[in-house]
C-alpha cells in the first residue's frame, strides 16, 4: 500500500494543498493520501494558529469530494508538538509494516531539511514526494547529499501547476474584507465565515 502524508497547520487549508495532493498521488501511483494537520506546530506561535477544532474541520469539508483523500487527526490527538519524524513513526505502526509512506513537500521544505528533527532518521521512514512550486527553483541533489547522505534516493520530484496560495495570504485577505473565492474550496470559505475565523477581532482574543 502507497500512501501520501500531507502534514501541514491548514489554517486555512486552500486548492494550492489539494492539487498539490492531486498531482503527488497520480504521479507516484499512491492508493490515497492523509492529510494531517498539525496539533503543535513546532515552527509557529501557538496562540497566532486556530484551534485544532476550526483547522480539522476545514481539512474535512476540503477533502470530502475525494475518495483518495483521507483526514489522520494523529497530531491533533497527541500532546507536544507536532513533529514531522514522531508523526512518520506513528502512521508506520497504524499501517502497519506494509505501507510504503510518501511525505508531501515544497522545495522549500526540502531546502530546509537540516533544520528538522531527527532527519537522517525522517527519511528512513519515508520517501520525499518533493513539488516543485513557484517561487522556487530546482534543487541540487548532490550538494544536498553532501549534508544528508543518502537523501538523493529517497527524493521524487512532482512538478505541479503554477499555483501559489499561502494560508497567511488568505488570512490577511479575509481580515482586510478581500475575497477568497476561488483560492479555498467553498465549503471551507463559508465554514470561516460562518465561524468568524481570520477577522482582526478573533486575531486579538
Amino acid at each position: 500500500m502507497r500512501v501520501g502524508i500531507l502534514g501541514g497547520t491548514f489554517d486555512p487549508i486552500h486548492l494550492g494543498h489539494l492539487v498539490a495532493a492531486e498531482e503527488v498521488r497520480c504521479a507516484l501511483n499512491l492508493d490515497r493520501v492523509l492529510f494531517v494537520p498539525a496539533g503543535q506546530p513546532p515552527h509557529k506561535k501557538s496562540s497566532g494558529v486556530s484551534a485544532a477544532i476550526h483547522r480539522v474541520r476545514m481539512v474535512e469539508l476540503a477533502i470530502a469530494s475525494n475518495a483518495y483523500f483521507e483526514l489522520s487527526i494523529v497530531d491533533v490527538d497527541r500532546p507536544g508538538r507536532s513533529y514531522t519524524v514522531e508523526t512518520l513513526d506513528i502512521l508506520h505502526r497504524q499501517l502497519g509494516p506494509s505501507a510504503e509512506l510518501h511525505f508531501i513537500a515544497g522545495m522549500d521544505s526540502l531546502l530546509e531539511l537540516m533544520t528538522w528533527r531527527e532527519p537522517n532518521r525522517l527519511i528512513g521512514l519515508c520517501r520525499l514526494a518533493v513539488v516543485n512550486r513557484p517561487p522556487y527553483p530546482g534543487v541540487d541533489l548532490q550538494l544536498l547529499d553532501r549534508q544528508l547522505p543518502g537523501i538523493s534516493r529517497r527524493v521524487d520530484l512532482v512538478r505541479m501547476p503554477g499555483i501559489y496560495i499561502s494560508s497567511s495570504e488568505l488570512q490577511k485577505r479575509v481580515a482586510d474584507g478581500l475575497p477568497i473565492r476561488y483560492l479555498v474550496p467553498d465549503t471551507v470559505e463559508r465554514y470561516l465565515r460562518e465561524a468568524g475565523l481570520y477577522l482582526p477581532a478573533a486575531r486579538e482574543q
